[in-house]
């Protein structure tokens, strides 16, 4: 698979050293390890970006050659037959832009962006650039499931930084005045994020990216812990300022006279927010303390051991046959059960199983979750009017 580098002040990572400047030069004592659905996440990149080439490109990269670059990827160990269709989803939400613009646009894929005008030795990937007449068009594809992972395009610092990069790659070519960004998430039901801002506002953003960068590869600024800024930091589990800021909201709550005994839900929220990363912390800390006792190093107070086991055959077969050459019946020992609508859409493919049985699929709806007021998600409540209440059956 294609090696991605990462500068130390990295576009993928710009929401964390934006904010919290000593971050990047923290995590640099860290490993920079890659999690499977990372990995899983670039190969669905890499069949994107062949799709893509194919479209726009297709007497360089004809037929032969996608057909080709599919079957190299499908022998990766992480490949999945549902990639295809996820990837199709990206590329016609490509295609709807390319075609809504009033010209043929310019075109650039998995293009290497140069933003270091702004931050020192600054760089990254752009999955997809689009240039047509004064507009520059930046659409990123993210391949994560999650709804709390959804990423929004609005202000999105990643996508800004590709933007300054690919303007200044492109601004003695065209006379770029807007720029356009967009996420594409396919796994998700609502997964298109769009947004448009001015190039002057682009290059005030460009401004501020450039002061904190001098702070950052400094190590200096102020630390600010935060649930979204330290979730992907390599230093999460060690930061002190992390811990301060989480034991402080868990354990030092200021205590004041004559308040009601029972807290009300004006105070609920706050809280909700306050105590937040503190759940998220211990579990990083707890994390970071196995893995040290697994290495053979002390972690005051505890120790590693082994957790409860479980049981399994040595040979399914064998022991099946013995079972059943001792009388009992073989459909006990297994058990039928139907696979759910997504593992059928699945095994069939997404085209062929909304052709063939689309319409004898219901959307259910989900068990309530409760989020931030900011979720763009309309809010649900189980109150009924009255006239509901008494409708006739």
């Amino acid at each position: 698979m294609t090696d991605r580098k990462h500068a130390l002040l990295s576009a993928s990572g710009a929401h964390r050293w934006l904010i919290c400047t000593p971050s990047a030069l923290l995590e640099e004592q860290f490993p920079d390890t890659s999690s499977e659905a990372a990995r899983e996440g670039t190969l669905a990149h890499e069949l994107a970006e062949l799709k893509l080439r194919h479209y726009f490109h297709p007497l360089d990269f004809n037929k032969r050659k996608l057909n080709a670059g599919i079957k190299k990827l499908k022998s990766h160990e992480l490949w999945q037959d549902e990639m295809m269709a996820y990837t199709d989803d990206f590329l016609d939400y490509v295609k709807s832009v390319a075609l809504s613009l009033p010209g043929v646009p310019y075109v650039a894929l998995e293009k290497k962006v140069d933003f270091s005008v702004y931050v020192p030795d600054g760089f990254g990937t752009a999955d997809c650039i689009l240039i047509q007449g004064d507009t520059l068009i930046i659409i990123d594809f993210k391949y994560g499931k999650s709804p709390t992972g959804r990423v929004e395009a609005e202000a999105n610092p990643q996508l800004m930084l590709y933007a300054l990069g690919a303007y200044e790659n492109f601004k003695m070519f065209y006379a770029i005045k807007h720029i356009r960004l967009a996420i594409a998430q396919p796994r998700l039901q609502d997964g298109i994020s769009e947004w448009s801002l001015p190039l002057g506002e682009l290059l005030e953003f460009g401004e501020f990216a450039s002061a904190r960068a001098e702070l950052a590869l400094t190590g200096e600024g102020e630390f600010s812990p935060d649930v979204d800024t330290c979730r992907w930091c390599r230093a999460r589990a060690k930061c002190r300022a992390r811990a301060d800021e989480n034991i402080m909201m868990a354990f030092f709550a200021t205590k004041e006279e004559k308040r009601p005994p029972l807290i009300g839900n004006d105070e609920i929220g706050p809280y909700l927010t306050q105590g937040e990363d503190v759940a998220a912390w211990l579990s990083d800390l707890k994390e970071y303390a196995l893995s040290e006792c697994l290495a053979g190093r002390e972690v005051a107070g505890y120790k590693a051991v082994e957790g409860r086991g479980s049981r399994d055959w040595s040979d399914m077969d064998l022991a099946f046959g013995a079972l059943t050459d001792k009388g009992i019946a073989e459909e006990i020992l297994w058990e039928r059960k139907p696979l759910s609508v997504a593992q059928v859409e699945k095994v069939v493919g997404k085209k062929d199983f909304t052709n063939y049985v689309g319409e004898l699929v219901v959307k259910k709806p989900g068990k309530p979750t409760l989020v931030p007021e900011s979720d763009k998600r309309d809010a649900i409540t189980n109150k009924i009017t009255a006239q509901e209440a008494f409708k006739e059956d």
